[in-house]
């Protein structure tokens, strides 16, 4: 009887925690293989298996969780690794949670996480974007976009009414591989703060956002392009203005503009990007994506323009298929390579075109 009484209490015990805390398994793995043109000093051809993005999105696993602490406050957690489906190694420098890993509580005014996680630049473009963090797309001229992620940060986000506004400010923005900026220097280097103001409606929404990296000593670099930020007076700043259209039966329109001012050594970096882009629906199963983006550099003849097409077939509601294809066109003294999937270079000889096509598969679970 005494035993009978313990484990209906032990029952009962796991049903209420069970009800008050969720915690969910979840990921996807997105490859295929693409190919690229006219590679190199020789033009020679490229086919491989991307490792960073699949044509759609990167690959990742992760573990996230909230639990019901009363009064409207939640606690929250998220733990999330990438990795390249091709070799199956850890991304973000081999660190084990290196997209996301941060706690925080939630309420009704909005919610506070710490730990390394996602600056507003990720948020501001999610629905603009209508091409998002593929192999193709604006990580090429700026591979900071779709990994706008810090290290050591506070963050904020509220949403109300369709107003969403939030903050990042990272006590050191990064300690490890790739950007190696020193950690929480205590120089005062490698600081990060963004800020974000975002409006949405069931038809239209746009976005304003700021981010904004310091230097440090240790000679970082920020977004893979030319130039280094090997002082704490080094700046990296993007500001974001973008916005979307829906109208019709499963169609989107979305533009923006991305200023970025890069204070650094050996050349500093004043760059405007463009993009406009449509998704359309056929019925529940296919979907085309397009986009044009232009790049215009302040140096001379080192601008460049990108067009990307995209199409994907869902075989059920986690697991699709798609085709993709690209061109780039680089002025005279640009090196733009129309692909920002690979660890090794695909880049052309400055002055040419390069084209790419990719086909491939993603499952979400």
């Amino acid at each position: 009887m005494i035993r009978k009484i313990a484990a209906s209490t032990i029952a009962l015990g796991c049903a209420s925690l069970c009800q008050a805390q969720s915690v969910q398994l979840y990921g996807l793995i997105d490859t295929g293989v693409e190919y690229i043109s006219n590679v190199g000093a020789g033009g020679s051809r490229l086919v491989r298996m991307p490792s960073l993005s699949g044509g759609q999105f990167p690959s990742r696993w992760g573990v996230r969780g909230t639990e019901d602490l009363g009064g409207g406050l939640r606690a929250v957690f998220t733990l999330e690794s990438g990795f390249a489906p091709d070799t199956g190694a850890l991304l973000q420098g081999g660190r084990i949670f290196g997209r996301q890993a941060f706690v925080g509580l939630g309420g009704e005014l909005g919610t506070v996480t710490a730990g390394r996680q996602w600056t507003m630049t990720f948020f501001s473009m999610l629905d603009a974007d209508v091409i998002g963090p593929g192999v193709f797309g604006m990580a090429a001229f700026d591979a900071y976009l779709p990994a706008a992620r810090i290290d050591n940060s506070l963050s904020y986000r509220g949403t109300f009414s369709g107003l969403s506004v939030g903050a990042t400010y990272s006590l050191g923005r990064d300690g490890l591989a790739p950007a190696n900026c020193g950690g929480e220097a205590r120089n005062g280097g490698c600081k990060e703060w963004s800020g974000m103001i975002k409006y949405d409606t069931a038809s239209w929404g746009v976005a304003l956002a700021h981010d904004h990296l310091d230097g440090g000593p240790t000679g970082t670099f920020t977004g893979e392009l030319p130039g280094t930020l090997p002082s704490v007076d080094n700046r990296d700043k993007r500001t974001i203005v973008n916005g979307y259209l829906k109208f019709g039966v499963g169609t989107k329109v979305g533009a923006g503009w991305i200023k970025r001012k890069l204070t650094a050594m050996p050349v500093p970096l004043d760059t405007d990007l463009y993009f406009i882009g449509l998704s359309q629906s056929f019925g529940a199963q296919f979907s085309v994506d397009a986009q044009l983006l232009s790049l215009r550099d302040s140096r001379p003849d080192t601008s460049a323009k990108m067009v990307l097409v995209r199409g994907n077939y869902a075989l059920s509601k986690r697991t699709s298929l798609y085709a993709m294809a690209g061109r780039v066109q680089n002025e005279a003294r640009a090196a733009y390579s129309i692909s920002a999937g690979g660890l090794q270079p695909s880049t052309p000889l400055a002055g040419r075109d390069q084209n790419g096509l990719m086909v491939g598969m993603r499952h979400n679970f």
